[in-house]
């Protein structure tokens, strides 16, 4: 029987509050009592955002192996639940980024309140101990992202020093310098950060840019404030309050926003790819619809600045050589539009265990989204595409595939239309009908952009 190697580019981790005070620093543990409350109070808010995508009256449209109601999500923190759940559903291997509803992150996060920076590097370091403790022994599945990015760093030399000591143990990936954002921080094609970019190269560790890219620190903990006085204050409206934070998540604040872009085309256009030509840079949860619209438009704007730019290539030219997109909880319009820019660039992941992910469902939902287009494509956006793109190891993963992996047949083929009451859940937990971004981002998009090319032209 063939099987699938099936390659997860977005899977979530997160540290359970009992776990911060072995993790965290001593000298921070007098701010632990508010941190609880802040988690109290953030649990409050996103448990019932969790409960509108996996909703308990409609178990038997997607429910069908018990894996919800059972709580094998808790693999967001329990190594033998998160393997079961791989090998259920036929994952060979899964890239692990942090933040879960279940918990708030230790100072760190946007969803955090403000927090002093010397905490949020303190509860960075916490987080990928923890991490490497709790994940690190499968490193042949398990792909662990260190969360560098979400960290202030008092100079270039400290960070790099933290990104060793994940190297040492086996990571695969970083998040961006500016995932979370802090005053003065310079733009990503400063030489500032040159060393930085050398020894991620030197290394071998992956960029990766998650949904959140460029939030402030605190920012999205002020909304899940503002939100949860407004379910406190108005108990009988918590539906129309949850809605507000969903269409916040699906349509600006994250998963749609521009700043994770504008965090890719500073590489670009600011030449990082050139001065590092073998750095990797993985888009995840960030959509793929807005690619073709977005590129055609950067590769406009360098032909017009290109004499006094650092880039040497457009933009669409280091997409086909240095970056990959996860398409998290991949979507029908991003399969229709999957040529727009490179359709080998493109990925998939599951954003285990996530409400608006494709877990305890993605066998079914690779099958709708994928089963009818060429099978060589759908193959590779499932796997092959990742392991060619990003270096993975083929041999290992095809011998995980072969023990554990989905049948070929489970995902092509004549099979029943899957149900409209599953279709229309996946599209409450992930906009998986949604239309494609038109025009309406692209002024925001210029007026970033301008800025980034008058800046990389002063580096320059």
């Amino acid at each position: 029987m063939e099987r699938l190697t099936i390659v997860s580019m977005d899977g979530h981790a997160q540290m359970p509050p009992e776990a911060w005070p072995k993790y965290l620093d001593k000298r921070y543990h007098d701010f632990l009592p508010t941190l609880n409350q802040e988690n109290s109070d953030f649990i409050g808010v996103s448990s019932h955002f969790f409960k509108r995508m996996h909703n308990a009256d409609l178990y038997d449209v997607y429910d069908h192996d018990g894996a919800v109601r059972d709580g094998y999500g808790f693999g967001v923190w329990d190594h033998k639940i998160r393997m079961q759940e791989m090998d259920r559903e036929g994952i060979a291997a899964e890239f692990i980024h942090s933040g879960d509803p279940r918990a708030t992150g230790l100072f760190y996060q946007s969803s955090n309140r403000d927090h002093a920076m010397n905490r949020c590097n303190a509860g960075v370091k916490a987080y990928n101990r923890w991490l490497h403790d709790t994940f690190g022994s499968e490193p042949d599945r398990l792909y662990l992202i260190g969360i560098l990015g979400s960290a202030p760093w008092r100079d270039v030399d400290e960070l790099i020093e933290e990104l060793d000591w994940i190297a040492d143990r086996g990571f695969k990936a970083t998040t961006l310098p500016g995932f979370t954002t802090y005053p003065g921080q310079p733009p990503l094609f400063d030489k500032y950060w040159d060393p930085f970019w050398a020894r991620c190269e030197e290394r071998g560790i992956l960029l990766w840019m998650h949904a959140g890219q460029g939030e402030r620190q605190g920012e999205l903990g002020a909304m899940f404030h503002r939100i949860g006085q407004t379910i406190r204050e108005e108990q009988s409206d918590v539906p129309s309050a949850i809605e507000k934070l969903s269409k916040q998540f699906f349509e600006g604040k994250v998963f749609a926003s521009v700043k994770p872009r504008r965090a890719m085309w500073q590489l670009m256009m600011g030449g990082v790819f050139d001065r590092y030509p073998r750095l990797k840079l993985v888009l995840s949860e960030i959509y793929g619809d807005w690619m073709g619209r977005v590129f055609n438009y950067l590769d406009e704007q360098f032909e017009a600045h290109r004499d006094a730019l650092p880039a040497k290539r457009k933009p669409s030219e280091y997409w086909t050589t240095n970056c990959f997109n996860g398409l998290s909880f991949i979507r029908k319009c991003e399969v229709e539009m999957r040529h727009d820019l490179d359709v080998s660039r493109l990925g998939f992941g599951r954003d285990y265990p996530h409400g608006e992910g494709t877990w305890p469902n993605t066998i079914e939902w690779l099958r709708d989204a994928l089963g009818n287009i060429p099978k060589d494509e759908a193959i590779g956006i499932m796997g092959q595409n990742a392991i060619n793109a990003l270096g993975l190891d083929k041999s290992k993963l095809d011998s995980i595939a072969a023990r554990i992996g989905v049948p070929m047949e489970a995902i092509f083929g004549k099979h029943e239309p899957l149900s409209k009451e599953l279709i229309a859940h996946f599209h409450t937990r992930g906009q998986y009908l949604a239309e494609p971004e038109g025009e309406e981002r692209m002024p925001e998009i210029d007026g970033m952009l301008q800025e980034d090319l008058w800046r990389a032209k002063v580096c320059a």
